[in-house]
């Protein structure tokens, strides 16, 4: 069965996986085996879907109804892989501008910043098909209906991403307070992917050992950190700020 964010059921989602539904992510049963759970994991790794396995009492708070041991969360978007993302661009005047998301958990996070990457002029984001957060109802939400507008892509693993960008000339600036580098030191003039860490971890060590420059944003009160979607919001309305010669 279906509800407007969610599928239910082993069978229906097998169907809907064989009807090329937009699928973001699955959540199975733990423990759950049979025929019929065994054609919908091999109809998940066939289509490279990510898959969760969770405790029975996961999947009855997402959904009331009969899960038997699988859940699925519709998106509402279709992503894009990464050479789409950098084609579609490609094509474009003056320089691009692209955020990547490190492993960003929180739906009410990334919705509001797809808003401020729309209303910032992002050419897309990227993000990891694993651990990163779903388009879900509240992302639309929070995005006020900027996730329809900006393309989204999803990588098997970030850390390559960059390395792509870096060789297609996209200078890589991370985010982070692990540095003497003030955001305000930094040039945005050229093509840039800005990488916004995890609310509780920040950015993967080896993510921001491969970025070409740090960044961090002056604090000037007690508190130790911003909100990531307000410190995404700082980094993309500089470079805004530098390209517009203000």
């Amino acid at each position: 069965m279906q509800d407007q964010t969610k599928i239910y059921g082993i069978r229906a989602i097998i169907e809907a996986i064989n009807s090329n539904e937009e699928i973001d992510k699955v959540f199975l049963q733990k423990g759950v085996k049979g025929d019929l759970m065994q054609e919908l994991e091999r109809l998940l790794r066939t289509n490279d879907i990510t898959t969760v396995y969770v405790p029975v009492e996961k999947l009855n708070r997402l959904t009331k109804n009969n899960h038997q041991g699988a859940v699925a969360n519709i998106s509402p978007i279709s992503f894009y892989s990464l050479d789409e993302l950098l084609e579609k661009t490609s094509e474009k005047e003056g320089p691009s501008l692209f955020l990547l998301l490190d492993q960003l958990s929180d739906v009410r996070n990334f919705g509001a910043i797809i808003r401020t990457a729309e209303c910032t002029g992002v050419d897309g984001i990227i993000i990891q098909k694993k651990g990163a957060a779903s388009v879900t109802s509240d992302t639309v939400k929070t995005s006020a209906g900027a996730v329809f507008k900006v393309p989204i892509a999803k990588v098997d693993h970030l850390k390559d991403a960059v390395f792509y960008l870096q060789a297609s000339g996209i200078q890589i600036v991370a985010a982070t307070e692990k540095t003497d580098n003030s955001v305000y030191d930094i040039s945005f003039k050229d093509s840039t992917a800005i990488i916004m860490g995890a609310e509780d971890k920040g950015i993967s060590p080896s993510i921001l050992k491969a970025s070409d420059q740090s960044a961090k944003i002056p604090l000037l009160g007690e508190i130790g950190s911003l909100n990531v979607s307000v410190a995404c919001a700082v980094f993309l309305y500089e470079a805004v700020r530098q390209r517009m010669g203000t």
